[in-house]
């Protein structure tokens, strides 16, 4: 049967498995840094491992080009700013994840890149920025405001541009499943796969794809030159982790939708931000103080950083200094895989 006749939630099962006779039905973990002489790999900094190649062949084919892993979602960013050249002019949302942005921002101050900041529902203003920068960042839904990107109408504008600025998209909340970036007319796809792909909030995993081979070897020398490679351990996490990545979305998507309407409606919310589908969820409370007496009052729903795993997490974005600009209030909320009911339960009587 032809794989690429398989729907994506059977490719994140089937994709990158071992073949043949007397396979082995999961890829192994090789914890090896070199290899005996003579063969297809010398040093698995540079030639790679049989764990991080099945991960690789796995999201490449939901994506759609050539997937090269990292050892973190921001060593991705820093592989793409690797390989612009000095002085190269960048925009970025100015709701995105903060990382991103800080990353940025420090290439901005040493001189290493121009960055500009838009704002991310504004698309004309994209557009005009495809004919001046030379690589346009995207996040869509946004983190950790959920804002909604045009993908498809600034990929369009880029590709009209005699100077091709590139755009990437950082795909981590919508995953693979959620949408294809590269179909749209992104150049690079990445994903911090620590969230949603990883799903247990026990690794530290980043993935870039693209379609153009040119530029995934690009990518692929940027990791070899920065030494951001994947531990062995965690690729094959990773690699599980995708697995069950269809049905942990469904699941989590239907709790984030009941749980957002239940939330739009209750008199202390200000405002909910849900883009209809995901496992995201963005709410406001009047105040920093008022977000922040929710938060720890909260039981089941834990208060910590990061998002995508089979636990619920909350987190008021605005303490960071990154995101010092996100409403006071806001409550970035990452809906697990427990009981809505029990959820909604333990915000009832932290908002009360």
């Amino acid at each position: 049967m032809d794989e690429n006749k398989w729907s994506p939630r059977t490719r994140a099962v089937a994709a990158g498995r071992p073949q043949g006779p007397g396979e082995p039905l999961n890829v192994p973990i090789v914890p090896a840094s070199t290899f005996g002489a003579g063969g297809d790999r010398a040093y698995s900094r540079e030639d790679g491992t049989p764990t991080w190649e099945a991960l690789e062949e796995a999201v490449g084919s939901l994506e759609g080009g050539y997937a090269t892993a990292f050892a973190s979602g921001i060593a991705t960013l820093a592989a793409v700013v690797d390989i612009l050249p000095v002085g190269a002019k960048v925009a970025v949302p100015t709701f995105s994840y903060a990382g991103s942005r800080g990353v940025l921002a420090h290439a901005h101050r040493s001189g290493r890149l121009i960055v500009s900041e838009l704002d991310p529902g504004d698309t004309d203003a994209w557009i005009d920025a495809a004919a001046t920068v030379d690589l346009l960042w995207l996040e869509s839904p946004t983190n950790p405001t959920l804002d909604i990107i045009d993908i498809k109408a600034i990929a369009a504008a880029a590709s009209t541009q005699p100077h091709a600025p590139k755009v990437v998209v950082d795909n981590t909340f919508a995953t693979p499943l959620g949408q294809q970036p590269l179909s749209m007319g992104a150049a690079i796809v990445v994903h911090s796969a620590t969230k949603l792909i990883g799903g247990h909030s026990d690794l530290l995993l980043g993935l870039t794809v693209t379609a153009d081979e040119g530029l995934a070897k690009a990518l692929r020398d940027a990791r070899t030159r920065g030494g951001a490679t994947p531990g062995a351990l965690e690729a094959w996490l990773g690699l599980r982790g995708l697995r069950t990545l269809h049905v942990r979305l469904a699941e989590q998507s239907r709790s984030a939708a009941l749980l957002a309407s239940r939330l739009a409606e209750h008199h202390s919310v200000v405002k909910v931000r849900y883009p209809g589908e995901g496992v995201m969820i963005a709410f406001e409370l009047p105040d920093a103080e008022q977000a922040d007496r929710v938060c720890a009052a909260l039981t089941l729903i834990r208060s910590a950083t990061s998002l995508g795993g089979v636990e619920s997490l909350v987190e008021r974005r605005a303490w960071l200094a990154g995101d010092a600009h996100v409403p006071a209030g806001l409550i970035r909320f990452s809906v697990g895989l427990e009981d809505p009911e029990d959820l909604w339960t333990d915000l009832l009587e932290a908002l009360g």
